[in-house]
């Protein structure tokens, strides 16, 4: 119980965080929010943007085998059809009929009792979709009926064909795309963990049958590589958790979890999808999705690999790795003893990677200057309001990992001082070399 108080306590600490220094925010908070909706104020969007970034680089464009693709939230409702959402995308919920509250069946820890007031009347189970419905053109009616995607996947199969023979690709190969999702969750929560929109960013790799382990277990290894060595996300807070009930059609599926205060949580999903998805849509387009192989001089269903994650759970990950409090080197920076709130932020996905902190506004003639130089190359804020400890400690909040401080002597010795964040040292370096000392930092 106090393990799960103090979890809960700390992701209070991480939302209050969230919400002060501008990273996420209930979206319409001003008319009271909207639950399961969330807005990223201006640190929050940079790293969103800048971890959206390191994932397009390391599936992308560091390779030679897999495509971009930025296809539409609306699609064809047949589309949906095929893909099985229509029918069988849903939850079984119960209602309490004392408390009003609604819960998924599966989620009940016993069968039969409210888990919010305990009351022992509960509504038979029944299903709800969790396709959000919409209309296309100006008139609502059924024929009208359109659904926003609840998975950037489907439009990857679709265009499969289409992206092919623009790309001049062969199997084995792959499609990946970064997009808008909905889901109409009924129960949101665990802040931006469970939401009803989000972000997915997603990898549909196509190739033959009797290769597909072999590159399942290559995307296995290639996204544990991704959290561990391009997020720096400790390993021990990450653990690959097994599927032991499979679809009908696949042959092998894992989560990539990590560890959140509020428990273990799943951000990444490797899945073997079979031949499943390319024969549905062949059946319900009655249009040809097979693959014409002329080394084999024979056509058959591209088998998939899928990689999918969240890249709102793999913020809020990094962030609830980030948080950390101390009180012990406060006093380096002739402080009294007080708590330091700081995200140990990666400098690769930190909103701001470098800091320059003119110790006076007299000294902006010559900070002014050197910051606009290095925003060129690092995202960069500029700051000259409050205490040289206060302006640290801003920093500190918002992860960023080295603070440049432009003082007196920079006037006549022509260097600065770099601060680093994790190892609360400061390093006297001249300006000629400072870029080239900041990229090795940032870029290591």
């Amino acid at each position: 119980m106090a393990e799960q108080d103090n979890g809960q306590d700390r992701m209070e600490k991480i939302v209050s965080l969230c919400k002060r220094r501008g990273l996420m925010f209930q979206s319409s908070e001003i008319y009271g929010g909207l639950n399961g909706f969330w807005d990223y104020g201006p640190a929050g969007v940079t790293l969103r943007r800048a971890v959206e970034q390191a994932w397009w680089t390391f599936m992308v464009e560091d390779r030679d085998n897999v495509e971009g693709l930025d296809s539409t939230i609306i699609c064809h409702p047949r589309v949906w059809k095929a893909s099985g959402h229509l029918d069988k995308f849903s939850d079984l919920m119960v209602d309490c009929v004392d408390c009003k509250r609604r819960f998924r069946e599966d989620q009940l820890e016993s069968p039969g009792v409210c888990p919010a007031c305990g009351s022992k009347k509960l509504t038979e189970p029944r299903e709800f979709n969790l396709m959000m419905k919409t209309f296309v053109g100006p008139v609502f009616d059924e024929e009208h009926v359109a659904w926003l995607r609840a998975e950037t996947c489907q439009p990857i199969f679709v265009d499969f064909n289409q992206v092919r023979i623009a790309a001049r690709q062969k199997l084995p190969f792959g499609i990946a795309q970064i997009g808008k999702a909905f889901r109409n969750e009924i129960n949101p929560r665990f802040f931006t963990f469970r939401s009803r929109e989000f972000v997915q960013m997603e990898m549909e790799f196509f190739c033959r049958d009797d290769e597909s382990m072999q590159w399942f277990d290559f995307w296995k290894d290639a996204r544990w590589e991704f959290y561990t060595k391009v997020l720096r996300i400790p390993e021990p807070r990450l653990k690959i958790h097994w599927h032991e009930k499979l679809a009908h059609y696949a042959k092998a599926a894992l989560d990539i979890e990590f560890e959140f205060p509020f428990g273990w949580g799943e951000i990444e999903g490797v899945h073997h999808r079979g031949t499943w998805d390319m024969s549905r849509h062949e059946e319900f387009s009655a249009q040809d999705m097979k693959y014409f192989d002329q080394e084999r001089n024979e056509r058959y269903y591209p088998t998939v690999v899928e990689t999918s994650c969240g890249l709102d759970r793999i913020c809020l990950a990094l962030l609830c790795n980030a948080y950390d409090e101390d009180m012990a080197d406060t006093k380096k920076e002739g402080k009294d003893e007080d708590v330091r709130v700081v995200l140990h932020l990666p400098p690769l996905v930190a909103p701001v990677q470098v800091a320059v902190l003119p110790l006076s506004k007299k000294l902006e003639e010559k900070a002014d200057p050197l910051f606009r130089a290095l925003r060129r190359r690092f995202r960069t804020a500029y700051d000259v309001t409050g205490s040289i400890g206060k302006r640290y400690r801003r920093q500190d909040e918002l992860g960023t990992p080295f603070c440049v401080t432009v003082d007196f002597d920079t006037l006549s010795d022509h260097a600065v001082t770099v601060r680093n964040r994790d190892a609360m040292t400061q390093e006297r370096v001249g300006l000629d070399r400072l870029e080239t000392y900041l990229d090795g930092l940032v870029h290591a």
